[in-house]
């Protein structure tokens, strides 16, 4: 018995405690005699050991045997080999047909769908031989069964559509939206085609048999046209099915209705049927005017002067055209030399010079010169003639059937030495004097932005992966577990994080999610989770987790945005991309300020790069000038020798300070034109100097431009806040808090966010914040005064604040890659050399000669006068405590104010007797500096 209890025990399938560890009978009967006081404790043991079996068992239960990995089958490898070869084939064909052209060559491989397009390819060749080479055997038989029996007399067709179908998908997988367009265009015109032959063969019925109805549309023209006929005969069957074609070939080709009469005549003209009028008046004008052949050779470019006699092998419908329908722009001014009457030149040069002119005027959106104007408004040359000898003033530009132009075009003017061209010779050429701050041009008269196509295609932004999935099943299972009534509803995936939106249940707290902050990125692994309560404009609680495979933003991308909405403005930059997948791009005319902070690595000279970028990809010389300032000597060096820099590349501190001064100087300079004026902002006195407003008063020798923007961009303002603290936070505070109506606009950059450097006055006056991934919660308070930053993952990772938003908006910064910019910056370089002002570093040269016993001391001991000036107590204890210096060099700036009369003499261990007061400190500062003598 004792061995039958033995084996049914250890044989039970719910027991799998040993045998060793259960109590015995004999141990439990002493139990039962104990004494009352005892009995709870058992009873509490008693309790407890069901809970541990059901423990270990739901433990065993875990630990179940792996079912056995079956083997991998044969028929698997082969499939997969298979397939490897076939898309390894359709990737080289793909490849091919993308390397035609321009148009199809970055495409991101993400949306290549090589495999479906040779499929079809296949198709069409074998298709082509069954219906063009009449293929016997069994393939040859099913293509007329199936081709042959549905398009009837319209087979041959069917390869050329395959064919063209598998070409678009090689080439321009990405563009669903034009791809379904097209094949639905294509339905409804092979639909109707074929029920107006279906018609036109006489109808066949299925009583005719196949045969007949082969013979005709086919299986789609019958289904299309039998009940047509059959409900309201082939008087009305025929017109619907013409207007059916009519709106698959509108589809198609993406014409809209009002723009049929156009595109109808557009096609005539390439095709010879009509006739366009503008080059042989073009040509009939440069043969009957001879008289303004030198300036047409002076207009031209200078790729396209030639030598006297040279041959002119100026084509004007090629590369100008090409890069005109590739990228029209917003109108751009230019400057024209004053010409020089020479050489006469013939009929076939001053007609390629009006060509080249005009040319260049469509493809750069300028306004064209009164005589090339005049031409396009169809002046007659008999009209010309009559009106020619007498000098007339130039036409403001008025309607342009220029392509290119746009609501900017009237911000443009003709200038003044343009209307002197219709003067057969200046008698005493005026030589006004130019302002100093405005671009002199270097012999080219044009100014062509750099191409979009400079910039590389990013992939398109993944909108889910299973790292989401995951994600969401992790943040409901946590839910789940601490008993909180609330749901994922959705989530926005960004390139670099995601945002999970968590609709909470009825009388649940907000407080119940952002207190399992912890919890959620212990179960999500990642410690970079930021909670956003409420998401704004939504009634949701926002959990934003990084991704685990980020993607990286493109600059060309987001230009390319903007281009598209034809957006013009010269200051408008990209940042990248948010959250919510959308571009992020703003105006810095409209921050007018900006701050850029964070950590080394975070992504902040990244940021500065593509502003830069963008300024020159948007902006000619003449619309936006800047100042860069790099203490680094090492970060912006790339665009040394740009067009756009009014100085070269300021890397000495105290230079820095002296360059700040000068734009105070130039500040007050625009705003006394604006008040002389009465304009309130650059914008508006830029318009009325364009369109010839303003006149300057009798007398006076100055002539007026438009002021063009300028924009200051300092790459470190640690380093400046160290060597000269006083001098650069004066200037940046005017600055911020003045310029922003002259159209002077400044971009502050550091890697240290400390109060020290970002000091209350230049956080207050500077509204736009960009934040990159910070050390500690104290730089992101000093930085966006609030929290968040600490949280960020670096590379990129940022929270933008633009001015006038209440919470920061999270971002991938953009990215654009070395190469990228030296290709921008050379082509700035080939287009116009840089023109310096000599005022903005003034160093030594607006300087007296500082005293030999002074030496490099003079900051040192001009702050050290205003401060005993101003404090009207001259200790030489306090100059050690104020300024941070030893005792000698306090006591040395004690002697150097006593030798220039600040100061009395020394009373023993009493302070001395300060003899300037605080309202002659100016003039004290002034001999200090050597400046007295002026």
């Amino acid at each position: 018995m004792k061995l039958w209890a033995h084996v049914s025990l250890v044989a039970s399938p719910g027991n799998l405690t040993p045998m060793a560890s259960r109590p015995s009978a004999a141990k439990k009967q002493p139990a039962k005699k104990a004494a009352p006081s005892k009995a709870p404790a058992k009873k509490a043991a008693a309790k407890n050991a069901p809970a541990k079996k059901a423990a270990v068992k739901r433990t065993a239960a875990k630990k179940s045997a792996p079912a056995p990995k079956p083997a991998p089958s044969p028929t698997g490898g082969v499939y997969r080999l298979v397939r490897a070869l076939w898309l390894g084939v359709a990737h080289a064909v793909g490849a091919v047909f993308r390397g035609i052209g321009q148009g199809a060559r970055n495409l991101d491989p993400a949306h290549r769908k090589d495999g479906v397009a040779l499929l079809l390819l296949a198709a069409a060749l074998i298709v082509a031989a069954g219906t063009w080479a009449d293929l016997r055997g069994p393939v040859g038989d099913l293509v007329e069964i199936l081709v042959t029996g549905a398009f009837g007399r319209l087979d041959l067709l069917v390869p050329i559509l395959l064919a063209m179908i598998a070409v678009r998908f090689m080439r321009h997988p990405e563009q669903q939206d034009a791809n379904g367009r097209i094949v639905i265009g294509l339905s409804a015109l092979v639909i109707g085609v074929l029920g107006q032959v279906h018609i036109a063969c006489g109808s066949p019925a299925r009583s005719d048999g196949m045969q007949g109805i082969r013979d005709a549309g086919g299986l789609i023209g019958w289904a299309a046209a039998t009940p047509l006929t059959y409900t309201m005969t082939e008087v009305l069957a025929v017109p619907l099915l013409v207007l059916l074609t009519v709106f698959g070939l509108l589809v198609v080709t993406a014409t809209p209705v009002n723009a049929v009469p156009q595109r109808l005549r557009s096609l005539g003209v390439r095709l010879g049927l009509l006739h366009d009028p503008e080059p042989d008046e073009y040509q009939e004008y440069g043969e009957d005017d001879e008289r303004y052949d030198e300036q047409w050779r002076q207009a031209l470019p200078a790729r396209s002067r030639r030598r006297p006699g040279a041959p002119q092998d100026y084509d004007p419908d090629g590369a100008e055209q090409e890069a005109l329908a590739k990228r029209r722009g917003r109108p751009r001014r230019s400057a024209v030399p004053q010409p020089e009457l020479g050489r006469r030149l013939d009929a076939v040069d001053v007609a390629a010079a009006a060509a080249a002119a005009l040319d260049g005027a469509v493809l750069h959106g300028m306004p064209p010169s009164p005589l090339v104007a005049d031409l396009t408004q169809g002046v007659s040359v008999g009209d010309r003639e009559d009106t020619m000898p007498t000098p007339v003033p130039a036409p403001s530009p008025g309607p342009s059937p220029v392509p290119a132009a746009r609501p900017k075009q009237e911000r443009l003017k003709v200038e003044p030495v343009v209307a002197d061209l219709t003067k057969p010779a200046p008698e005493e050429p005026r030589d006004l004097p130019p302002r100093a701050e405005q671009l002199q041009l270097s012999g080219d008269i044009t100014y062509s932005l750099p191409s979009l196509d400079l910039l590389t295609r990013g992939g398109p932004g993944k909108a889910r992966s299973e790292a989401n999935d995951r994600v969401v099943a992790s943040l409901t299972n946590v839910f789940s577990e601490f008993k909180v009534d609330a749901a994922v509803t959705g989530f926005t995936r960004g390139p670099t994080v995601t945002r999970y939106e968590v609709e909470l249940g009825p009388a649940v707290k907000v407080e119940r999610i952002t207190a399992l902050t912890k919890n959620i990125a212990y179960a999500v692994a990642s410690p970079d989770v930021r909670i956003i309560s409420p998401i704004p404009g939504k009634s949701a609680v926002g959990i934003e987790i990084p991704n685990t495979d980020r993607e990286m933003v493109n600059l060309g991308d987001v230009l390319r945005l903007a281009e598209s909405a034809e957006d013009d403005d010269p200051m408008l930059v990209a940042f990248g991309k948010d959250v919510e997948g959308g571009y992020v791009m703003h105006s810095l005319a409209k921050m007018p300020h900006m701050l850029v902070a964070g950590a080394t690595g975070s992504g902040k000279s990244s940021c500065i790069n593509c502003l830069i970028t963008s300024v020159m990809m948007r902006a000619t010389p003449e619309d936006v000038r800047m100042v860069l300032v790099d203490p680094k000597r090492v970060e912006l060096t790339a665009y040394e020798g740009i067009p756009h820099l009014i100085t070269p590349i300021i890397t000495n501190p105290k230079r820095a300070a002296e360059a700040l001064q000068w734009v105070v100087r130039e500040m007050d300079l625009r705003y006394d034109d604006l008040a002389a004026f009465g304009y309130r902002h650059i914008d508006d006195f830029n318009k009325a100097v364009r369109d010839g407003k303003l006149k300057t008063p009798e007398g006076s020798e100055r002539e007026l431009h438009a002021y063009p923007y300028l924009l200051v961009i300092v790459d470190e303002l640690a380093d400046l806040m160290m060597v000269a603290p006083r001098d650069v936070e004066d200037s940046i505070v005017r600055i911020t808090q003045l310029a922003r109506a002259a159209g002077i606009h400044l971009v502050l950059a550091t890697q240290r966010p400390s109060v020290d450097v970002v000091t209350g006055l230049i956080k207050a006056n500077v509204p736009s914040r960009l934040a990159f991934a910070t050390s500690s919660l104290a730089d992101s308070r000093v930085i966006l005064d609030q929290p968040g930053a600490e949280k960020l993952i670096g590379k990129g990772d940022g929270l933008f604040l633009p001015m006038g938003a209440n919470k920061p908006t999270r971002m991938q910064g953009a990215f654009v890659t070395e190469e990228e910019v030296a290709a921008i910056v050379q082509h700035c370089k080939d287009q116009m050399t840089p023109v310096f002002r000599d005022d903005v570093v003034v160093g030594s040269k607006q300087k007296k000669e500082i005293d030999e016993d002074i030496g490099d001391d003079l900051d040192l001991l001009c702050q050290a006068a205003e401060l005993v000036v101003s404090t009207q107590f001259g200790s030489t204890s306090m100059l050690q405590r104020k300024l941070r210096v030893g005792f000698a060099k306090a006591g040395r700036l004690m002697d150097l104010m006593e030798s220039r009369g600040v100061v009395g003499p020394s009373e023993g261990s009493k302070a001395r007797d300060v003899l300037v007061k605080p309202d002659e400190l100016d003039g004290v500062l002034a001999v200090i500096r050597g400046e007295s003598a002026g």
